[in-house]
């Protein structure tokens, strides 16, 4: 008869995963789990019976499933993970994972990520996960099934622990949303300045820099968190995780020694990354995936801190990992900066799949796990300005002039990054007006000494390619009004601000 293991502990957890085919150890004493499902299945994911950002499903639909599933559960040994998303009682919720035993690596993460929960409640949001079984008729014979009215996910079908962490928090985005807030795909830092600790918040697409950025130290920063921070009236920041779901790929301790440290500890969990047969780790190998990835627990970190301790926000980046004339830091006013939010712009990464990877993208609020019409985003973004003052800044994290591989272009490296976020905790930038598109530009950050990548049409005009630039310009002014124009609900200021 199947079971129901409740709330097993992590060496028990760990035992069940070394016994799985797909899990090798590696020289680091590390589990690495090879899937079947190599990033997020945006085209599999149906939200039941309400207008949503992407697709939708009849309730008879996920009615249907769910029968399936419930009959395939009855079958087979399951894993139940209970915990909190969130640790501070004003916003933290009852989460559970009810998971397929046989894919016990999931369970496995998805608990380094719970905050601890021993109270025996039933959960508000739950995530009922089978890998093992098929969904005929769904992209991929695969589906995930998101109940928004009894805040319950069902995933058939997928092998990827990103589906469990998204199930979860793509409900608690609802549940922000309900309380008059915004959840966002977003890390938290706090810098110390002569000034005062300066609380920042870092949005971007998954593969933009968002958990380098975060990590990287300037003044001894703390890291708060990595990925998703739901924000509140009056700039106050809510934490979701007790770990981190980190991308392994170009890992480099010399510029991300904290982030390695703790991916190299026998406790994490690793997933898809490159291994050889005995044991030997290569963070830059991308011969399966770039989207290689780690779990971690934030205790595992050189140094962190606790989003209820952090002040309200001071600083807002948005991150865009651009490859022609944005530059390497912009500073954008409050309609701005929402309008930058909705249009969410960036070259994809592997973490959105093959089909995402190396394309120009347009992401509402960078936020692919919001399940409600995306206007509402950047409405409620803009509403949450208002309340508190949180200076927002654009920053590129990709290149200027040019594609990778195109001679003329030049990379915006981490140091680049990093000297631009502690220009901006320091306030010693100097900034002028850009004339195309009216938010402020640098004329110099300290520690980035290079023109062409404060301003790229110095790097244009230097190369004979004004003309190049004046085109994309008028090109990206036309293409951002439409954009935006297709979100009804989005506030006409608002899209007035990138016109």
């Amino acid at each position: 008869m199947a079971e129901v293991l409740v709330n097993p502990t992590p060496e028990e957890l760990r035992t069940f995963t070394e016994e799985m085919p797909e899990t090798r150890i590696s020289e680091y004493g590390n589990t690495n789990t090879q899937t079947t499902v190599l990033s997020r299945s945006a085209a599999s994911t149906y939200v039941v019976g309400r207008e949503s950002s992407g697709k939708t499903m009849t309730r008879q639909d996920y009615d249907a499933i769910a029968a399936t599933q419930d009959a395939y559960i009855a079958e087979h040994d399951m894993i139940q993970i209970d915990g909190y998303i969130g640790n501070d009682p004003a916003m933290r919720t009852a989460a559970r994972l009810l998971m397929e035993k046989r894919y016990a690596n999931i369970a496995g993460m998805q608990q380094k990520l719970y905050f601890d929960r021993n109270d025996g409640a039933q959960p508000q949001v739950q995530v009922i996960y089978t890998p093992g079984l098929d969904a005929p008729g769904y992209p991929d014979d695969r589906v995930i099934a998101v109940d928004l009215d009894n805040y319950v996910t069902r995933v058939l079908n997928s092998d990827y622990f990103g589906e469990s962490k998204k199930g979860g928090l793509r409900m608690w985005n609802d549940i922000v949303y309900n309380k008059g807030g915004l959840a966002l795909h977003a890390g938290l830092k706090v810098i110390p300045t002569a000034h005062g600790d300066k609380v920042f918040m870092i949005i971007g697409l998954s593969g933009t820099g968002k958990t380098t950025t975060t990590f990287t130290t300037q003044n001894g920063s703390l890291p708060i968190q990595d990925d998703f921070v739901g924000l509140m009236p009056g700039g106050h920041a809510y934490g979701t995780e007790n770990g981190c779901f980190a991308k392994t790929f170009g890992l480099d301790p010399d510029f991300e020694p904290s982030i390695h440290g703790a991916v190299v500890k026998p406790t994490a969990y690793l997933e898809n990354v490159s291994m050889t047969d005995d044991g030997t780790v290569d963070f830059f190998n991308e011969h399966y995936t770039k989207n290689g990835r780690a779990v971690f627990e934030m205790s595992d970190l050189m140094t962190f801190g606790d989003a209820r301790d952090v002040g309200p926000v001071d600083y807002l980046l948005i991150l865009n990992r651009n490859e022609n004339i944005i530059p390497a830091v912009s500073k954008l006013d409050l309609e701005q900066a929402a309008a930058f939010f909705m249009l969410g712009e960036t070259t994809g990464t592997a973490a959105g799949g093959a089909a995402e990877e190396g394309k120009f993208l347009r992401v509402p609020g960078t936020n692919p796990f919001f399940p409600l019409p995306h206007g509402l985003q950047g409405n409620r973004l803009l509403e949450l300005l208002a309340t508190h003052p949180i200076e927002t800044y654009l920053l590129n994290t990709g290149r200027v002039g040019g594609k990778d591989g195109d001679d003329r272009s030049k990379k915006l490296r981490i140091p680049d990054t990093s000297a631009c976020v502690k220009g901006i905790a320091e306030q010693t930038i100097e900034f002028d007006e850009d004339p195309d598109f009216g938010y402020q530009v640098a004329t110099s950050v300290p520690d980035l000494d290079d023109e062409e990548r404060l301003r790229p049409r110095t790097l244009y005009e230097r190369q004979g390619r004004g003309d190049d630039y004046a085109q994309i310009v008028e090109r990206l002014k036309t293409e951002r009004v439409a954009h935006l124009q297709q979100f009804t609900e989005l506030s006409e200021e608002i899209i007035k601000a990138v016109g």
